[in-house]
């Protein structure tokens, strides 16, 4: 019997692990509420900076600029924008791909369930706005109206992964749902009533953009650079056409793929069609009386 070769990446993981400074933080990045321990504690960091003598260093940490390039071709803006408009960008595809499997197999995946949440963003959309409304008529700020519309996202997640287990999936999933559409319906609403110039030219583009990753959907592509590369040109047209660049990132999940390349159905008939022709050929081959080998006609139950 020969030794197999030790797998390099258990190796790896085995010799990190008996590293003593290492191994806390990999229990601690293994843990539910570990994003939301985080995202507390650096806005508890956040809120006691702001409101020191230091705040001017505060305000300077989000102007200092910084910038993303590609041989000719570079972007730069202050780091504000690149957390406000990239990362939460990513922060959105990701949610959106977790709907969009709730909806195709999961709780949101009948008609009557996923209305529940949609029915409850709009009303956290409409409610706050028409109260707004009626509190500051005919005041300075009566076109503020669609300030209180949005739900912070990341707090109603992080919140939920404090809790860990102890929050049904059912309510994280309704949560979750209606905090994506809440977002999205103050994006689309800033778009239509606050954006002086839409750029429409840009919006073809994402559009285009959009289109070619659900065509690439509908052909079957499993590999993810091309999505990849099509989701880094629609989030560069949605900026460029003056709607928040985080609603690409829900327009490129909902065009990922959501089902496997083959059916669990269809692959479970395929290998016990495979294992019945393996057992009929092990023993079409038997040996005669005579020591030759013939073949003769065996089929398994």
């Amino acid at each position: 019997m020969t030794a197999q070769s030790p797998n390099p990446g258990n190796h790896q993981r085995i010799a990190s692990d008996n590293i003593p400074f290492v191994r806390p933080f990999q229990e601690f990045a293994g843990r539910e509420a570990s994003g939301g321990i985080l995202l507390l504690a650096c806005t508890l960091v956040a809120l006691v900076w702001a409101n020191s003598p230091w705040a001017h260093l505060y305000t300077a940490l989000w102007h200092t600029p910084f910038t993303v390039g590609l041989g000719s071709f570079s972007l730069s803006n202050e780091l504000h924008f690149w957390v406000n408009d990239a990362l939460m960008a990513v922060f959105f595809f990701v949610v959106g791909l977790e709907i969009k499997r709730e909806l195709l197999a999961g709780e949101l995946a009948s008609a009557r369930h996923a209305a529940l949440p949609i029915l409850a963003a709009l009303g956290g959309v409409v409610v706050p706005a028409l109260l707004y409304a009626f509190l500051n008529a005919n005041g300075s700020g009566a076109q503020g109206w669609g300030i209180p519309m949005a739900t912070d996202i990341a707090f109603a997640i992080g919140v939920m992964a404090l809790l860990g287990d102890r929050v049904p999936l059912g309510l994280k999933v309704f949560l979750t749902a209606l905090a994506i559409v809440d977002d999205v319906a103050a994006v689309l609403v800033i778009a239509v009533f606050y954006t002086a110039n839409l750029a429409w030219g840009a919006l073809g583009v994402a559009a285009f953009c959009l289109l070619l990753a659900l065509a690439a959907n509908r052909l079957g592509v499993r590999h993810p650079l091309p999505y990849a590369l099509i989701g880094a040109a629609l989030w560069m047209a949605v900026l460029q056409s003056g709607i928040h660049a985080t609603v690409a990132g829900v327009l490129l999940a909902f065009a990922i793929p959501g089902r496997t390349a083959i059916d669990q159905h269809e692959f479970l008939a395929l290998a016990k069609n495979y294992r019945n022709v393996h057992i009929d050929l092990c023993w079409a081959w038997i040996i005669n009386p005579s020591g030759r080998m013939s073949m003769v006609t065996f089929t398994s139950p």
